[in-house]
């Protein structure tokens, strides 16, 4: 198994009752690491990607049917909303209306169903910590299993290793902080671990549509299905244009050496790229992390290559007790799914709306979500009813944390629907039906502030 690093960590895999496949990947990635590599993209290995548009494209209504058919939707579940001071998945958030993102999903799944007349199971891939509240969550939802398949498959975890040394963290205040996911491109390591890629394909499954729990925008319509289906493609990603909002984010291009499209992600650009990284007009998508591949291409790959897709490493550096900077500085191994997309031949990325994106990664998001910007239509997909999606700053001191977010939003998001930014400095409370209209900057006060009722602010 190798060095003494890589030995403890993979019987503390093992004995933790790791799949196999999961120990080979990881011992993998950690050979990688442990001679010097760091999964850097240069600029100048690579050149700008175009690509076409979903509005361009013409979809047979009955081909669109049939691929919906053969669709099985999986929604990544594993996070916790740490970030945002949570303990569980992020996913049981209240959105509106006392419906979580679980229900809305659950909601937009049954109405696929009943209006396609496709069964398009719904699977949920959850991390250790989040299972149990998941599953507890979608209880009320008797329909939503379907016959012979799970509600949900496990991602694996690993071992954090100390920056130092490469050896596995021992963390005695909290074993669980020991642990860590290996990223979303673990995904095809459970799935084939699991044995869900099989079951898949045993039941007449031929596509998967994967995104992730926290964007309500990533719909599996069959207009996509479509589309995907007679394209040909073996695995495909929906892109959309970059936004200044994603100068930092990863993007799609194209290396130069064998032509594969690729996608490189921020902790993949080395400091003197970063100029390129943040330029619009230079790397024009992003990707919205919604995913598309054939069921059958995706086991021959993983078959050929031993469980092993080999996508690029991405080396994580935190502290073992991410909300104690004070604690070890520890690597984690991690790999991103959208990466697959440079394994197969035929890959093909495609431009979709910003109504397929709609992430929730920080409050500031949640607030958009929340407000009247979007409509939760019968089918329970998101509207966006404005215009714009304004653009929103809340003081990281005050409104980082869902719980204090919630107290100075006690009775609502206000609205937002003509509004063009709403930045936030200091410690200011909402009241009900506060409206906001152009761009509104609330500056920091001595003491906390209280917008009264019906408050108009800008304009």
């Amino acid at each position: 198994m190798g060095s003494p690093g890589l030995h403890k960590a993979a019987e503390k895999m093992r004995e933790a009752g790791i799949d196999e496949t999961a120990v080979e990947v990881f011992a993998h990635y950690y050979r990688l690491l442990e001679h010097g590599e760091t999964g850097m993209i240069a600029e100048d290995t690579i050149e700008p990607l175009d690509m076409p548009s979903l509005a361009d494209v013409e979809v047979d209504e009955a081909a669109a049917a049939e691929a919906l058919q053969k669709t099985a939707v999986i929604k990544l579940n594993g996070g916790l909303g740490t970030s945002m001071g949570m303990d569980r998945a992020k996913s049981l958030l209240c959105v509106r209306r006392g419906l979580s993102f679980l229900d809305i999903i659950a909601r937009q799944v049954l109405h696929l169903r009943e209006r396609y007349s496709a069964p398009l199971p719904l699977i949920l891939m959850n991390s250790f910590r989040t299972s149990s509240d998941t599953l507890t969550a979608l209880a009320r939802y008797e329909d939503l299993p379907v016959e012979g398949l799970p509600l949900e498959f496990l991602q694996n975890k690993e071992p954090k290793l100390r920056e130092k040394d490469l050896t596995p963290v021992e963390f005695p205040t909290d074993p669980t902080l020991e642990w860590c996911p290996p990223g979303h491109g673990d995904i095809y390591t459970a799935l084939l671990g699991t044995g869900l890629l099989d079951q898949l394909l045993d039941a007449g499954y031929r596509y998967a549509f994967v995104s992730n729990s926290d964007n309500l925008g990533a719909v599996p319509t069959p207009e996509v299905a479509g589309w995907f289906a007679t394209s040909g493609a073996p695995f495909a990603i929906e892109a959309v244009r970059r936004t200044p909002s994603d100068r930092k984010g990863g993007h799609f291009a194209r290396r130069k050496n064998d032509g594969r499209i690729i996608l490189r992600e921020s902790a993949q650009t080395r400091d003197e790229d970063k100029d390129a990284l943040a330029d619009l007009d230079r790397h024009k998508y992003t990707s919205t992390n919604n995913l598309w591949f054939d069921l059958a291409a995706m086991k021959q790959a993983l078959t050929e290559r031993e469980g092993i897709l080999g996508l690029p490493l991405i080396r994580n550096v935190k502290t073992v007790d991410p909300s104690d900077p004070g604690t070890e500085k520890v690597v984690q191994i991690e790999t991103a799914m959208g990466a697959a997309i440079e394994v197969f031949d035929g890959a093909q990325t495609i431009e979709v709306g910003r109504d397929r994106f709609i992430p929730v990664k920080t409050t500031n998001d949640l607030l958009v979500l929340r407000s009247d910007i979007y409509a939760i239509g019968p089918d329970f997909t998101l509207d966006q009813v404005a215009a714009d999606v304004p653009f929103i700053d809340l003081d990281g001191d005050h409104y980082k944390l869902v719980g204090d977010f919630d107290r100075r939003f006690p009775e609502g998001a206000p609205s937002l629907k003509e509004a063009a930014a709403l930045r936030v400095r200091g410690d200011w409370t909402f009241g009900r039906d506060v409206k906001v209209l152009g761009e509104v900057t609330l500056e920091e006060a001595p003491s906390a502030q209280r917008l009264e009722p019906g408050t108009v602010l800008g304009g």
